[in-house]
């Protein structure tokens, strides 16, 4: 199919410039910065925007950078862009790891993190990763700048807390120090597949965990009941199987062509052991190589 509705393509040369179109044209501009969801809903007719605003004239945007402990990605840092960062790689493999499982090479070099956050599918790949972690998206507007914790992004399937006339500019990660990650996200074939469930798990000195799932409920989000059950725990049979215990009151998934309820509850549990073995053991220096195959 192609787009069969007319539309204004503009592509702005400065954030100011951006946020003025934005303001003027409300609710019939979509923001276009990958393209990768916007265009395929274009396609479908799922939206039908009078106004597409380019983001990639904006300079600034596409930046990954470390500052005093807090890793910042643009709002055009691609996941290409993180999988080839020396500073993701040396400071938060796992977001590397995450942005590896992500489609196909071709939607990675135009499919942008923020803009998986925005697109708020229940699948999204960032989410888990960006919750565990604790990251805030950076929102700006014609007169206002503000920082949303991604704990309180999503509202629901397609539903993010951006206000009209607001685009993203960017996501702030506060690093966590010491720590192994894993992300583990199942899929129905190695290649271009949303996730049937998905899991992030962060290990932190003292056995802490901090854990979220994707795929299996209307929003990313993270499991804090399941997190509680686990601290100050060393992983053992005992611990593990407790915890894989309430991963079926914790998630909500649903049947559809592409997994049912009971397979994707079953394989969560399976994740999640997985990834918290895995990442205890990056966190100890004898786990797993980031980006190795577990499931």
């Amino acid at each position: 199919m192609t787009i069969t509705r007319s539309f204004t393509y503009v592509k702005p040369g400065s954030l100011p410039e951006a946020l003025a179109l934005l303001a003027e044209h409300g609710r019939e501009a979509a923001v276009l910065a990958g393209g990768t969801d916007l265009v395929s809903w274009m396609r479908d007719a799922l939206v039908a925007p009078e106004v597409v605003i380019d983001l990639k004239g904006v300079p600034g945007l596409g930046s990954i950078a470390l500052v005093d402990g807090t890793l910042s990605l643009g709002a055009l840092a691609t996941f290409s862009d993180v999988l080839r960062s020396p500073v993701v790689a040396a400071a938060f493999p796992v977001l590397a790891e995450m942005a590896g499982t992500v489609a196909s090479v071709g939607i990675r070099n135009r499919a942008t993190v923020a803009g998986n956050l925005c697109s708020a599918v229940p699948s999204n790949d960032a989410g888990p990763v960006l919750l565990a972690a604790g990251a805030s998206l950076q929102v700006a507007g014609l007169q206002v700048e503000r920082t949303v914790p991604l704990a309180d992004w999503f509202l629901g399937p397609r539903r993010t807390s951006l206000a009209e006339g607001e685009l993203v500019t960017g996501i702030t990660i506060p690093l966590p120090g010491p720590h192994g990650g894993c992300y583990l996200k199942l899929g129905r074939y190695r290649g271009e597949d949303l996730a049937q469930a998905s899991v992030a798990v962060l290990a932190l000195p003292g056995n802490r965990y901090r854990i979220a799932f994707g795929a299996v409920a209307p929003a990313s989000f993270r499991a804090s009941g399941i997190e509680a059950c686990l601290e100050n725990r060393a992983l053992d049979d005992a611990s593990l199987a407790q915890a894989a215990d309430l991963v079926p009151g914790a998630i909500s998934p649903i049947s559809d062509l592409r997994a049912s309820a009971e397979y994707r509850t079953h394989m969560c549990r399976v994740m999640l052991v997985r990834a918290l073995q895995a990442a205890a053991g990056r966190l100890g220096g004898d786990g797993p190589p980031y980006g190795a195959r577990l499931l």
